[in-house]
């Protein structure tokens, strides 16, 4: 009776089963919609002729590349100044963070909870004191309006975030192969070198991607230290250009979505790696 009452309910369990999978899945699908909608809008309105935003049709029926045209003309130099800030934040921030991070997790040294919590603390501190801070200190220095200076300042947005990423991965590997490698004869710089760095490809994959996002998005700091049209990245030439642009959201939108592509194709190039461990298969 026992086995006939269970066979009898299994079709219920099971169709209820796939009832709350498809409600799951509806609700999924619309709310993505919902996220996805303002970028789908802003791809539309950029492939409309000299669109005012309001009065664009939900489909470009006939697209007109027109405001991408503009858009490389007259952003094109700030579109290269944020990729090169970018680039340069994420070789500086993981140059230190690495490093940083292998003596953090493997060296016994008295003091590493504090240095931890004061890395932690800086996450904390609100951005527009950083600048504030910043500007004085590149006022003196010359670093005002310098692709230098923007690189350090995102660097030291990016570095503690990349500190705490490098750490967790590269605690967990295993120590039975950094001793081998100790007792072979290789030193500290070796082991890092050859051992903890390959092993930690993903974490640094995932930290450089963080920080090249963080590079490529800021505008706090680049509003902050940058005075002139000499190096101004593509955030803060955006904004200037939404101001002059208002009967022309065409070429606004392009500019958009040309700012949005770079850290798309990394997302999408780089999802494998991200948060995924090497370690076992290191093991093995």
């Amino acid at each position: 009776m026992t086995t006939i009452s269970v066979c009898a309910e299994n079709p219920v369990r099971v169709a209820r089963v796939k009832r709350t999978g498809l409600l799951y899945t509806a609700l999924g699908i619309l709310f993505l919609a919902i996220m996805l909608f303002p970028v789908y809008w802003m791809v539309n309105t950029s492939l409309q002729p000299n669109s005012v935003g309001i009065q664009a049709t939900w489909f470009p029926i006939t697209p007109d590349f027109s405001g991408y045209a503009t858009a490389l003309a007259q952003q094109g130099k700030n579109l290269q100044t944020s990729l090169i800030v970018a680039l340069g934040t994420v070789v500086v921030s993981l140059a230190i963070a690495s490093p940083a991070a292998y003596a953090l997790s493997h060296f016994k040294v008295r003091g590493t909870n504090v240095v931890l919590f004061a890395i932690l603390i800086t996450q904390m501190i609100p951005g527009i004191v950083v600048a504030n801070a910043l500007y004085t200190a590149y006022n003196d220095l010359g670093l005002l309006n310098s692709l230098g200076g923007l690189i350090l300042a995102d660097s030291a947005h990016g570095i503690p975030f990349a500190i705490i990423i490098l750490r967790a991965f590269m605690g967990s590997l295993p120590t039975s192969i950094l001793e081998a490698a100790r007792v072979d004869g290789a030193g500290h710089p070796r082991v890092f070198w050859s051992i903890v760095l390959p092993l930690s490809r993903n974490a640094l994959i995932t930290a450089g991607l963080f920080t090249f996002i963080f590079g490529w998005g800021d505008f706090l700091f680049a509003l902050t230290l940058t005075t002139t049209d000499a190096v101004r990245p593509v955030t803060l030439g955006l904004y200037q250009y939404i101001g002059a642009n208002v009967t022309d959201w065409s070429s606004v939108m392009a500019t958009g979505v040309l700012a949005s592509l770079p850290a798309l194709i990394l997302l999408v190039v780089a999802q494998k790696f991200v948060a995924a461990g090497t370690a076992t298969g290191a093991v093995r």
